[in-house]
């Protein structure tokens, strides 16, 4: 079914809500895509697609043309170039906007293997900075992503972006403080010598002292103040990554520490491999 939208009517208002408001976002339960390799990667993990937007004043490429062939929506919209342009906001507007529902679930849903590698981001600030995290976390392999705390909206657009695709493949979930605490319990329990990992910019233990090989959850706190104190205190021990001397640098920015942390942890599990 196609849907032709004239004007800035109820129907693009929505679209751009979805863009820029998280409280309505999370209403729809819904977010808007835009981006050759984060539709690709949506569609080949299985997310649901409610609408895709394009315009009709364009012809489409066939890449387009073949997602619109065979990718089921329930509802797909046809905008005018103008409203396309104004929707997309890039130089160069994109052919094909999708309109994704969230996937909805608790940290009880998240399939880990034997020996799990998760990664906790608590109050994330800065959008690039999560984006980037979660394509680290697709590309060295950690099973789950959770975000904690007062900050940057998991589904929002630039978030969806910065991840180049890796959004779609990286189990992520949004939780509050008692919800950490009771899973980091239940994971104790399922997991013998499970571990908790807290960051710090501060000196304390060599990350590479540490043992990752086991379940363990790395901590990364947020950009400006660190890991809140209730993580700092709760978690099994508080690890740096060392910085050179009389470098100016104090330490790294929070997606580059996680991806030296989970580095550290692959290079630590699998021996030889990681050169």
């Amino acid at each position: 079914m196609i849907r032709d939208i004239y004007s800035r009517d109820a129907a693009f208002q929505k679209l751009q809500v979805l863009k820029g408001n998280r409280n309505k976002r999370h209403r729809y339960g819904q977010f808007l895509v835009e981006g050759v390799r984060n539709l690709n990667q949506a569609v080949m993990n299985g997310w649901e697609i409610s609408s895709f937007v394009y315009s009709r004043d364009r012809e489409l490429s066939r890449w387009a043309l073949d997602m619109l062939r065979d990718v089921r929506a329930e509802e797909n919209l046809r905008l005018s170039g103008e409203l396309m342009e104004e929707l997309s906001g890039k130089e160069d507007t994109s052919e094909l906007m999708a309109v994704v529902n969230m996937r909805r679930g608790g940290a009880g849903e998240l399939r880990l293997p034997e020996n799990p590698l998760l990664v906790l981001f608590d109050r994330p600030s800065n959008r690039g900075n999560l984006g980037t995290l979660l394509r680290s976390c697709d590309g060295l392999g950690a099973d789950g992503l959770i975000l904690t705390g007062h900050g940057v909206d998991l589904y929002d657009p630039e978030v969806v972006t910065a991840s180049m695709g890796s959004f779609f493949r990286v189990q992520a979930v949004q939780l509050e403080l008692k919800e950490v605490m009771e899973y980091i319990g239940a994971l104790r329990e399922r997991y013998p010598g499970f571990r908790t990992v807290g960051t710090t910019a501060h000196k304390q233990r060599p990350v590479w002292g540490e043992d990752l090989t086991g379940p363990v959850m790395l901590m990364l706190g947020n950009e400006t103040e660190g890991l809140s104190y209730s993580f700092k205190q709760g978690c099994d021990v508080l690890c740096t990554i060392p910085m050179a001397e009389g470098g100016s640098a104090s330490s790294f920015n929070v997606a580059c520490a996680g991806t030296v942390l989970m580095y550290e942890a692959v290079r630590q599990r699998h021996p030889g491999e990681t050169k």
